[in-house]
């Protein structure tokens, strides 16, 4: 009776283990598609690309990665089943098992790849994945089995053209000769029995090693056309020279600057032909970066017009300054840094940093964040990949933490996902800093800090520009001022102006700001002694006995502004006054929202 009992165990995991076996291998492919896609929503691959990883090396990493674990899945899957007793897997010959098994997972792996492109969520594909699984099961139970049985061989050959019902007609298969052999005490299948008129394993092995070779090849080029945005036919195309000891070369024709830059002011046309100079001249490395008419152009969708991001921007910064990026939001400033740290091309034009063009000379790091590492463990590894070695490693690190204020009271041991805001802001900055790079970009740096955090945070940044260079983006007025040797405004993808923050206060602000606050009764009475300082005097603000002044520099003495408010005590009641200079704020306000120059021009020669 026990004897009975263990072959009709055997014999049902035989017939009806099939749809069961294939949910069980189908499992992986979920795995493998989810990890590619969560690769690619948070930018991993690119951070590893900006590390010098190729395309190449990072397909045969990932392609090897993956057939490791499902090599290893499946011999559990074998393992356990001949171990169970199970006739499927013993009644079977193992290397026709260990040929399907392979010969599927591959193709498997292959058809994540090429899905990967279609998802850009890990949620989406995880559901896409899991309903491919479930539904190919149910498919091949309630439908595709039938067919087996009356169908012809060319609809069942088309229809194993889908990797769902091609794993399914081999595990059905493996189960019928499991059920003969154990029925009738013969051998399972062997590789004799693929000649058989009615055994279909070997249509399924040709049909699967056949769509693993063609889905790996597509989903290479697809990666390659839409992931990394080469053109269609570009194995066509010649490989170019990529030496970097001959990168920063004018290779770019800047077609259409000279006439662009007829209508910039002259602090930007200045800074466009100190670019100029330096790029025909490519032993002089007083400048470390260099931005050589760099635009940015995002197509149409929609029936939308382009967006232009950036509009032709030439910059050269030298070794020790902290150059400031001042702007609305939506003005073109992180399309700008994305740019420079290699996230996206531009459209036009190129970037060097110390002579190597980033576009070909992968020296750029981003500093992305995984929640499940620790503070410390994300500045070893990024150490790591600086060449950080040893005790110089260790000492680099411990220094970091203790500069950011992150050494104190276990945060550096924490995970990143358990940090706040602000705590992964310093440690973006930490890792950014850490082995002396020589340029570092900051995206708003201090957003969300607390004061203290602030300071402190300011005080490494001072402390770090002194033998590299920092481009760094704000909207906080005190941060520029305290960080920057020199700012630039930039609005609507265009910078407005370039200088040090003394140099655009008094380019754009050259008035005093009067304030007075008297009774009501009083106002005309104050309005006219402040005209009678200065003639061009203006207005901007009144409110409950509140007025404020802008009153031209070249026009008043502080001295005279002085003696007029003393004498006015004596004529009605001041609650208060004041005089000041223009602030950073005030530039930028009215740089910011001065008219547009005529965009048609522009757009001409963009």
């Amino acid at each position: 009776m026990p004897k009975s009992r263990s072959v009709n165990k055997m014999d049902f995991a035989s017939l009806a283990g099939t749809i069961f076996f294939t949910w069980i291998v189908l499992q992986l492919f979920p795995v493998v598609l989810t990890a590619i896609v969560y690769e690619k929503e948070q930018r991993l691959r690119i951070m590893m690309k900006m590390h010098g990883l190729g395309d190449g090396p990072y397909w045969m990493i990932s392609y090897a990665y993956f057939l490791t674990i499902s090599a290893l899945y499946m011999l559990c899957f074998v393992g356990f089943g001949s171990m169970l007793g199970l006739s499927y897997f013993n009644e079977n010959d193992y290397s026709i098992q260990f040929v399907f098994y392979f010969i599927y997972i591959n193709l498997q792996i292959a058809l994540a790849f090429l899905l990967a492109s279609v998802f850009s969520d890990t949620r989406t594909a995880t559901v896409a994945a899991y309903i491919f699984v479930f539904g190919s099961g149910l498919l091949g139970a309630f439908f595709f089995e039938h067919l087996i049985k009356d169908a012809s061989r060319s609809l069942l050959v088309f229809l194993e053209l889908y990797p769902g019902f091609s794993l399914y007609r081999g595990l059905y298969e493996l189960g019928q000769y499991a059920i003969e052999a154990k029925s009738l005490e013969t051998h399972g299948m062997t590789w004799e029995n693929l000649n058989d008129s009615y055994n279909g394993m070997r249509d399924v092995l040709v049909i699967m090693g056949f769509e693993w070779l063609v889905l790996l090849l597509l989903a290479y080029y697809i990666d390659q056309v839409v992931t990394c945005g080469k053109g269609p036919l570009f194995f066509l195309q010649n490989s170019r020279n990529k030496n970097p000891s001959t990168l920063r070369m004018p290779t770019l024709q800047r077609q259409g600057s000279k006439a662009f830059g007829d209508m910039e002011k002259l602090d930007i046309s200045n800074e466009r032909e100190k670019v100029e100079k330096l790029l025909q001249d490519p032993n002089d490395k007083s400048h470390v970066v260099i931005c050589d008419n760099v635009k940015k152009v995002y197509p149409g969708r929609d029936g939308n017009p382009e967006k232009f991001a950036v509009r032709g921007l030439s910059l050269a910064l030298p070794r020790g300054e902290c150059f400031g990026m001042l702007g609305p939001s939506g003005a073109g400033k992180t399309s700008f840094i994305e740019m420079m740290i290699g996230l996206t091309k531009p459209t036009f034009g190129t970037s060097y940093v110390n002579g190597l063009d980033i576009f070909h000379a992968f020296g750029t790091n981003c500093s992305l964040l995984w929640e499940t590492l620790t503070g410390r463990e994300h500045l070893l590894f990024y150490g790591r990949l600086k060449n950080l070695k040893g005790s110089v490693l260790t000492n680099a690190v411990e220094e970091s933490l203790k500069n950011l204020n992150l050494f104190h009271g276990g945060v550096a041991d924490k995970q990143a996902g358990q940090y706040s805001g602000g705590m992964k802001r310093r440690l973006s900055v930490a890792i950014s800093l850490i082995g002396n790079p020589i340029a570092v970009y900051m995206d708003e740096p201090s957003t969300g800090l607390d004061p203290a955090s602030r300071n402190t945070l300011w005080n490494v940044i001072k402390l770090a520009k002194q033998d590299r260079v920092i481009i760094l983006t704000t909207h906080s007025m005190e941060e520029a001022e305290f960080l920057c040797d020199r700012l630039g405004i930039f609005v609507d993808g265009r910078m407005q102006c370039i200088g040090n923050p003394k140099e655009l206060r008094g380019r754009y602000g050259g008035s005093y700001v009067f304030q007075m606050t008297t009774n009501s009764d009083h106002e005309q009475e104050v309005e006219d002694m402040v005209m009678n300082l200065s003639p061009n005097t203006k207005r901007v603000y009144l409110l409950a006995g509140t007025q404020k002044f802008e009153l031209p520099k070249d026009e008043v003495r502080i001295a005279e502004v002085f003696q007029t408010i003393e004498h006015a005590k004596t004529r009605f009641t001041v609650y208060a006054w004041g005089l000041a200079d223009t602030t950073l704020e005030d530039v930028f306000i009215k740089v910011a929202s001065s008219p547009r120059k005529i965009e048609s021009n522009v757009l001409s020669t963009d």
